[in-house]
């Protein structure tokens, strides 16, 4: 583990403070899970959860081994922190949720 990495896990966990309200321990743990995940799907497919818009929960099936060069974006774009683009396995597309809501 990187000072980088814990870096970032501490600025994601204080935006989700600033977005969400939740208890600082809440919002800290909600970003060890995103960090857990994306090094996980660097590596293979992970079985995932997150709650929709609509308030449900959805079964994800993701990965981000050997598709991270070909997600979309412009370079006159930032990159938006709070969602998390991902190779849905079973829809055989790309997919993305608000980190924010990540089940764990």
């Amino acid at each position: 583990m990187r000072t980088k990495d814990l870096s970032n896990i501490m600025k994601m966990a204080w935006n989700f403070f600033r977005i969400s309200g939740q208890s600082f321990s809440d919002c800290l743990k909600r970003a060890w899970a995103n960090f857990k995940l994306v090094k996980r799907m660097q590596v293979g497919i992970v079985k995932f959860y997150f709650q929709k818009v609509d308030g449900s929960i959805r079964e994800a099936y993701g990965t981000l081994k050997g598709v991270e060069d070909k997600i979309k974006g412009t370079d006159n774009r930032t990159k938006n922190e709070n969602v998390q683009v991902y190779f849905d396995t079973e829809k055989q597309s790309f997919r993305s949720f608000k980190k924010l809501n990540l089940q764990f």
